[in-house]
C-alpha cells in the first residue's frame, strides 16, 4: 500500500525538498553500491544536506527532454498505452521509500521507466541486458507501488531503441527493502555517513564536505595504520604493473618501427602521428605578463600526500 502525494503546483525546489524525505528509485542502485555514477555516501549527503540545487548536465537535460519521445516509441513498439502520473508515491509500510515514476501502463498493473544513452552505452543493453542500477530502480518502483511488472525503454542515440520487461521477484524486492532500510535507519536517521567505496562519487563528496583544511589542526590516525600499510603495498604493485605495461608497449613499438598500424590476432594496434597545440604559459608570462595576469585566476583545493616518517 502507498500514499499519493500530489505534485501539482509544486516548483522545482519544493519537488527536490520532497525527494529528501526518502529514498527514490534513482537512489536505489547507489544505496546498493551498484551505480557507477553515485554511491551511498553521495545519497547520504543529498538526504542530509539543506542544499536543493538540481544537478544539470547535458545527459540529464537530454533524458528529461526526450522522456516523452521514449514513451511514444515504447507505445509504437508494443501497442500499449501509457499515461503520466502527477503524484509521488510513498510506501505506507516503509515510509522512507518514494517513487516518482515516468509513466504508468494503461489497463495493466505495470509502469514504464524511460532512459536515454549515447552510442557508446549500447553494450550495456546488448542481448537483453539492463544496467544493474536501472534494474534496481524498476524493482524499487514495484516495491513502492505494488505493481507486478515494470518496463524499461531506452533510446540509444543514433543506434537503436530497446525495451525490456521486469516482473515481480520476492527475493530481489525483499533484499532491496532491507538494504534501503539499513541505509535509512543506520545512516540517514543516525547521522552516520556511510563508508567510502573508492568511487569518484565519494571523492566529490569529500571535496564538498571538507573543502578547506583548518590550518595547524592535527589528528591521530593510529587506528588506520594497517590501511596505510596496505596502501603502500598497493602503490608498489601499481608501480610494478605500470613498469611491466611500459615494457610490453615498448616491445610492440620496437617491432612496429615506422609502421602506423599492426595486426596481432584479436588486437589492432595503432601508433599514429598526433599534432597537439598547447599554450606556452611560461613564455606568455615572460613576454606578456599583463595578459597572463588578466587571464589567470586563483583556485583553491586540498593536496593529499602520504610520507613514511619512520
Amino acid at each position: 500500500m502507498y500514499e499519493k502525494i500530489s505534485l501539482e503546483g509544486k516548483n522545482e525546489t519544493e519537488w527536490l525538498q520532497l525527494r529528501k524525505t526518502g529514498i527514490g528509485g534513482s537512489d536505489a542502485g547507489a544505496v546498493a553500491g551498484l551505480n557507477p555514477y553515485s554511491s551511498p555516501m553521495k545519497v547520504y549527503l543529498d538526504k542530509t544536506s539543506e542544499e536543493t540545487e538540481e544537478v544539470c548536465s547535458e545527459a540529464i537535460r537530454c533524458g528529461k527532454d526526450l522522456e516523452q519521445y521514449v514513451a511514444e516509441r515504447f507505445c509504437e513498439a508494443t501497442g500499449k498505452k501509457v499515461r503520466k502520473s502527477n503524484f509521488m508515491y510513498r510506501s505506507i509500510e516503509y515510509p522512507f521509500m518514494l517513487a516518482d515514476v515516468d509513466r504508468l501502463i494503461v489497463g495493466e498493473d505495470a509502469g514504464l521507466e524511460c532512459k536515454t544513452c549515447n552510442a557508446f552505452g549500447y553494450k550495456k543493453w546488448e542481448s537483453g541486458a539492463i544496467p544493474e542500477h536501472y534494474i534496481l530502480q524498476c524493482y524499487h518502483y514495484m516495491a513502492v507501488t505494488g505493481k507486478r511488472t515494470w518496463y524499461i525503454a531506452c533510446l540509444i542515440m543514433g543506434s537503436e531503441f530497446v525495451y525490456r520487461k521486469l516482473v515481480w521477484d520476492d527475493g530481489i524486492i525483499s533484499g532491496l527493502i532491507r538494504t534501503e532500510q539499513d541505509f535509512w535507519v543506520g545512516n540517514v536517521m543516525a547521522g552516520i555517513m556511510p563508508d567510502p567505496d573508492g568511487s569518484g562519487a565519494c571523492n566529490d563528496v569529500l571535496k564538498k564536505c571538507f573543502p578547506k583544511a583548518a590550518i595547524g589542526c592535527e589528528v591521530e590516525l593510529g587506528h588506520l595504520e594497517s590501511e596505510l600499510e596496505r596502501r603502500d603495498e598497493i602503490v608498489r604493485q601499481i608501480s610494478e604493473l605500470q613498469t611491466e605495461q611500459n615494457r610490453i608497449e615498448q616491445e610492440i613499438k620496437l617491432a612496429m618501427g615506422e609502421s602506423e598500424r599492426a595486426d596481432c590476432g584479436r588486437y589492432r594496434v595503432t601508433w599514429s602521428n598526433v599534432t597537439t597545440e598547447r599554450l606556452d604559459t611560461k613564455k606568455l608570462k615572460l613576454e606578456c605578463p599583463d595578459i597572463y595576469r588578466a587571464y589567470t585566476k586563483d583556485s583553491q583545493s586540498r593536496r593529499f600526500t602520504i610520507k613514511e616518517v619512520a
